[in-house]
């Protein structure tokens, strides 16, 4: 069995959930307040913060032991381990701030993911205790060790990534199916006032379910899958978020302003994608924007 295969069947595995779900409470709850945990979500910066934070760790610790290698430059792998050690800290709650809100699957495979970034991180921290105490052999004997389950762990991510769409866009994938036609959303006056309703647009083998929101004579026309879980929009609710009427996901509480489709709350980093609206007669008309078409 493939690596992939095997990761696949550990995200099967419903007993973990007796020591994750706990595990994610304790995460939920020390996150606090929510602006704090959507600054670690990435919502400010329209995507995950997570993967450009690992840049840091990752980096110093490879750099690490390409001079490892070289006697003369030992010395300077010393600070790139101490660097990437530093940086893990934060690249570990932005990790632990998206894992709380993933689905079982994803959950599974990150607690697998983050105790081998533990382990690794163990290992960093002992090479630098050895390598300050003289024992400059050991410390190198750890330090590798440590790169090798970090490198394990790091395609425990990027399956969790590739093949499991966790930080993904799920708006964005549904928006590749929608037509790029203009869509007959049916009669203004059909659509309820202030709340969301589902329309249909024609994809490319099946119907693509689109939120709309009614507010006056304006209409705006969402994508109908949250962009952070496909979460049904149209179950959701408008709501004033941080100054802004936004379109609230039923399933996680993410908070897309309506003008624009941006994340005003996390757990979405992501973009809902938004459609353009003309009136024609009094129908709704919509489509997709001329980047996307």
């Amino acid at each position: 069995m493939s690596l992939m295969g095997i990761l696949d069947r550990v995200a099967d595995v419903q007993s973990f959930d007796k020591v994750i779900e706990p595990a994610r409470k304790a995460v939920n709850a020390a996150l606090r307040p929510q602006a704090f945990k959507d600054l670690l979500h990435g919502t400010w910066l329209g995507h995950s913060l997570h993967p450009v934070l690992v840049q840091v760790p990752v980096g110093s610790w490879v750099s690490a032991g390409v001079l490892d290698a070289v006697p003369a430059l030992r010395p300077a792998a010393t600070v790139m381990i101490a660097t990437g050690v530093t940086a893990a800290v934060p690249a570990a709650l932005t990790g632990a701030a998206d894992w709380s809100e993933q689905d079982a699957g994803v959950r599974r495979l990150g607690a697998l993911h983050a105790v081998a970034n533990v382990a690794a991180l163990g290992l960093y921290v002992g090479s630098l205790a050895a390598r300050r105490n003289g024992r400059g052999g050991l410390g190198r004997v750890l330090s590798y060790a440590g790169l090798g389950i970090a490198t394990g762990s790091a395609a425990v991510g990027g399956h969790m990534s590739y093949a499991q769409a966790s930080g993904a866009s799920h708006a964005a994938t549904a928006a590749r199916a929608l037509t790029t036609d203009w869509i007959d959303l049916g009669p203004l006056d059909d659509l309820p006032e202030g709340r969301p309703a589902l329309r249909t647009g024609k994809g490319s083998s099946v119907a693509v379910p689109l939120a709309a929101v009614r507010r006056g004579a304006r209409v705006d026309v969402f994508i109908g899958a949250c962009s952070h879980l496909a979460g049904p929009l149209h179950e959701g609710r408008v709501e004033e978020v941080r100054g802004q009427e936004c379109l609230v996901c039923p399933w996680h509480g993410s908070a897309f302003d309506l003008d624009d489709g941006s994340p005003r709350r996390g757990p979405a980093a992501n973009p809902q994608e938004k459609l353009e609206v003309r009136m024609e007669a009094g129908r709704v008309m919509a489509r997709l924007p001329g980047r996307n078409r």
